[in-house]
């Protein structure tokens, strides 16, 4: 028996690749992480091209600029070779990232939890969640798919990581 977890990690989208910076191999990186240069904290990256292509990255380095986040990867030789990563993701794994504050969630941490309403219907599990801009989306997936807002406590009553229950006041033939 191996001591080796094989276990998959949960991973988190930091990032997003937005083509070539000047000609010396820079590129754009869209980062969603607060502020934005901090996503060169959390290392090492995994990059995901458009096919699904993985390859570890643990030496990007990068700067703020005027025009966003400028990012140096040391295989980018020239603007050819940056402009090739056009729409390649930055994943990083949840264990690289702070815990996060009171009251806060990571996305992927709220994955997987069940979903029950006020009257103790069950909504299944959470699917995922997406920004709308205006607020962000719980997508609970049962026997239908539910899509609650993720307000505070107007929808979402409470988070329970212990019993893996998100409770949520929304109505069962909504």
């Amino acid at each position: 028996m191996s001591d080796i977890d094989d276990a998959p990690q949960k991973t988190i989208l930091l990032g997003r690749f937005h083509g070539a910076f000047g000609i010396k191999g820079e590129v754009k990186l869209e980062s969603f992480t607060d502020p934005p240069e901090r996503i060169f904290r959390y290392q090492p990256w995994t990059l995901r091209d458009a096919q699904g292509h993985e390859r570890a990255c643990a030496d990007a380095r990068g700067r703020a600029t005027a025009k966003g986040v400028v990012a140096r990867l040391s295989d980018l030789e020239d603007r050819d070779s940056a402009d090739a990563m056009r729409g390649t993701e930055v994943w990083v794994a949840r264990s690289a990232l702070p815990p996060p504050a009171p009251g806060e969630y990571y996305w992927v941490d709220l994955e997987g939890l069940r979903v029950v309403n006020l009257e103790g219907v069950s909504f299944g599990t959470v699917s995922h969640l997406f920004s709308t801009g205006a607020n962000d989306v719980l997508v609970a997936q049962g026997d239908r798919e539910r899509m609650i807002p993720f307000v505070e406590p107007d929808y979402i009553k409470s988070v329970d990581f212990d019993a893996g229950l998100v409770t949520v006041d929304w109505d069962a033939d909504f």
